[in-house]
């Protein structure tokens, strides 16, 4: 049976310790906003900036936006606190960078069961994003993917594997080609969403958006963004064309009639049409649902 998956067309990483940010995050109407605890806040600021998010999330009205806020890496000295400082505002999940060992979501997953055990919330309501951005994390990604029942998905981190591997970032990203694909392949196993990489020069939306292209053909669900200009772009490119909606539409229709006289597998359009077809049909029709892309239901 498939698993509900949240959307998440976009994940925009605001830094933590910036209200105004995260509140102009709230007016783009993006899947998801990542309150940033790690890269986006100085050393110096990170208590500062674990007070601004429970602030955020207790205060601000996100509309469907998911809330997720990204820990510092478990096994430093800044996890814990995150996560005890910023759980009373009841974020809809955690992003975990450098994952590497199911050990480390685990124990976020235990610590999770026991407060909301204790302070009368549904027990596994708050998911768990796991980054896999170094060697290590790739070569472990199955283990990372099914170390609880919270993984709702895995997010692709590039920067930080051609660091911690000492490649070199080109354009064309072959680089971390076979750890891309390893991550969404993982994910797709296991009914995960599989967020792809940033894109990080702000001033080439061409190039952002056919890097978009490229992970969703790859079967990336959406992509994690960093700057509001970006968000656009994202979530239009990982939502259903509607000329894929309108195919969608005629390839459930044309299955439904053949099924009705009696007809497995059927040509439409000069294409052979079989039940992975008409799947993938209906889980076009679920995102662009979920999108608000429909006219009706």
């Amino acid at each position: 049976m498939s698993k509900q998956i949240t959307l998440r067309r976009a994940l925009l990483f605001m830094p933590g310790d910036s209200l105004r940010k995260i509140e102009k995050a709230i007016g783009l109407g993006v899947d998801s906003i990542v309150m940033d605890l790690e890269d986006g806040v100085a050393f110096s600021q990170k208590a500062a900036a674990r007070r601004t998010v429970v602030e955020a999330l207790q205060t601000l009205d996100f509309g469907r936006s998911e809330r997720l806020v990204r820990m510092n890496p478990m096994g430093s000295e800044l996890a814990e606190d995150d996560l005890r400082s910023t759980i009373t505002g009841r974020p809809d999940g955690y992003v975990l960078p450098k994952a590497e060992f199911p050990e480390q979501v685990e124990a976020v997953a235990e610590f999770l069961a026991l407060e909301e055990r204790a302070r009368g919330w549904p027990v596994g309501r708050i998911k768990l994003l796991p980054i896999v951005e170094t060697a290590l994390g790739v070569m472990n990604v199955r283990e990372v993917a099914l170390a609880s029942q919270r993984v709702d998905a895995l997010l692709f981190g590039a920067e930080d594997l051609a660091g911690d591997m000492g490649a070199l970032r080109t354009p064309a990203g072959w680089e971390v080609f076979y750890a891309r694909s390893a991550v969404v392949l993982a994910a797709k196993a296991y009914r995960l969403a599989a967020i792809d990489q940033v894109f990080f020069d702000l001033n080439d939306l061409a190039g952002f958006e056919e890097e978009c292209r490229a992970g969703r053909q790859m079967a990336y669900d959406g992509k994690m963004v960093i700057h509001p200009r970006q968000v656009e772009i994202a979530q239009r490119i990982f939502a259903p064309s509607p000329e894929e909606i309108q195919r969608a539409r005629r390839i459930i229709q044309a299955h439904d009639e053949a099924q009705a006289a009696g007809l497995g597998a059927f040509a439409l359009d000069g294409r052979m049409v079989d039940m992975p077809v008409v799947r993938m049909a209906e889980q076009a029709l679920q995102r662009a649902q979920a999108a608000g892309l429909l006219d009706d239901a």
